[in-house]
């Protein structure tokens, strides 16, 4: 990982080094996952906390996905246009709000608004840290491998917060949860300002609009493959529970299989990222092949989780997600760090996380599903989305072998004219 990069517009106190910064972003964004309880568990909230049931807690979830989609655009905007210390500092600061706000909510209605705004803000740090640690290193491998980094630590955060979330909220309650969420939303918020530059980099401040950044062919295509990939990855947080609750399982049940996911996690990741990306400074392999293996590990893991009722069937399938999460996170790491333009880092991934947000969305159809057809129908839904996913990744390999062949050919140019 290169630390050689001039951060005096990047750092507020000149001492720390891109290695430095990139590690506090990576580990606040762990302990912002880790403390996610307002997301991992609103269904449950809604579901049994407030008694309104399981259709009611798939459409919290659903609007939460809308505000997600939302909150992106924004999140987006502001990293590029004002920077990444003034972005991530201020939606930090009304994530907290919402979180408080979710301890508060009890009708359906309110329960609702306030899933809403929690979609707007919750992963609203992404693209402000994916921003940040594409200026603080400069080799492609180098920025891959701290972007994949980024989403492990989400998927470590969101396991540890199952886990932990779910002994706790059996014996103590979810309002105590929220509570905690929006503290640690209040601790990011500090760390950003305090590890942040007050000011954009040039470069930011000339930013591309979405209309530019939507024209490039290999963005459309990696976002179609994200959204369907990760309708499988957020059944972890999302399906699973709508599942368990059907079964009747505690809250207790869902924790032990996020055990299991986390401890998948811890193992698989180092020897996996050492084989998908290496230890050079340019990248291993093309991600198309990457992204295509993981979506389909994701689609084979939540379907077999479909298909299970006892605690141990679903604590293998939340392991069995593991490796398309750790192939998932590496292309898309590689996506960000190699096909993003200067200036356009926190909107490229702004997309890709609304691809996501869109991926959040099913739930309530899930729920339906579930009623309407019951678990071999939510089975084939999911993994229809898996096929969509490997499929969408063909076209993605075209497009970013044709804009690697046109800046081969616009390099090739400039050395001719700079030889005559």
């Amino acid at each position: 990982m290169a630390t050689d990069v001039p951060l005096g517009t990047l750092l507020t106190a000149p001492a720390r080094t891109a290695r430095s910064v990139v590690f506090i972003l990576i580990a606040s964004s762990l302990a912002v996952k880790a403390g996610g309880f307002a997301w991992d568990f609103l269904s449950y909230y809604v579901a049994t906390g407030t008694g309104h049931g399981t259709a009611a807690a798939g459409a919290a979830l659903t609007v939460f996905g809308v505000g997600w989609c939302l909150g992106q655009a924004g999140s987006g905007l502001l990293t590029d246009r004002l920077g990444q210390r003034t972005a991530l500092t201020v939606l930090m600061l009304l994530s907290a709000a919402a979180c408080f706000a979710l301890v508060l909510a009890r009708s359906l209605p309110s329960l609702l608004t306030v899933s809403l705004f929690l979609g707007m803000t919750m992963e609203a740090h992404r693209p402000a840290v994916s921003s940040a640690i594409n200026d603080a290193i400069d080799s492609d491998a180098g920025r891959t491998r701290a972007q994949a980094m980024l989403y492990w630590s989400a998927n470590i955060g969101i396991a540890i917060c199952g886990g932990a979330g779910g002994y706790i909220a059996h014996h103590h309650g979810y309002r105590g949860l929220f509570l905690v969420n929006g503290v640690v939303c209040l601790g990011f918020a500090l760390v950003a300002r305090r590890t942040l530059s007050a000011r954009p980099p040039a470069t930011e401040r000339q930013a591309l609009t979405y209309r530019q950044v939507l024209s490039d062919p290999a963005l459309r295509w990696i976002g179609v493959a994200a959204v369907f990939a990760m309708i499988c990855a957020w059944g972890l947080v999302s399906v699973l529970p709508l599942l368990m609750t059907a079964d009747g399982l505690p809250p207790t049940a869902y924790g032990t299989a996020m055990i299991a996911n986390t401890v998948s996690v811890l193992v698989l990741t180092p020897p996996m990222m050492r084989f998908l990306v290496g230890r050079g400074e340019q990248l291993k392999y093309p991600l198309a092949p990457i992204l295509a293996t993981g979506s389909a590990i994701l689609g084979m893991g939540i379907t077999v989780a479909a298909l299970q009722h006892t605690t141990l069937g679903y604590s293998i399938a939340a392991a069995i997600l593991v490796p398309g999460e750790i192939c998932y996170s590496v292309a898309i790491g590689a996506f960000i760090s190699t096909a993003a333009p200067a200036g356009a880092a926190g909107r490229y991934q702004a997309v890709l996380s609304a691809a996501q947000a869109i991926a959040s969305l099913p739930p309530l159809g899930i729920a339906l599903a579930l009623d309407a057809g019951g678990r071999v129908l939510v089975a084939a839904l999911l993994s229809f989305s898996a096929l969509i996913a490997v499929l969408a990744c063909r076209p993605l390999a075209r497009a970013l072998r044709s804009t690697a062949g046109s800046a081969q050919a616009e390099d090739r140019a400039l050395a001719s004219t700079g030889a005559q």
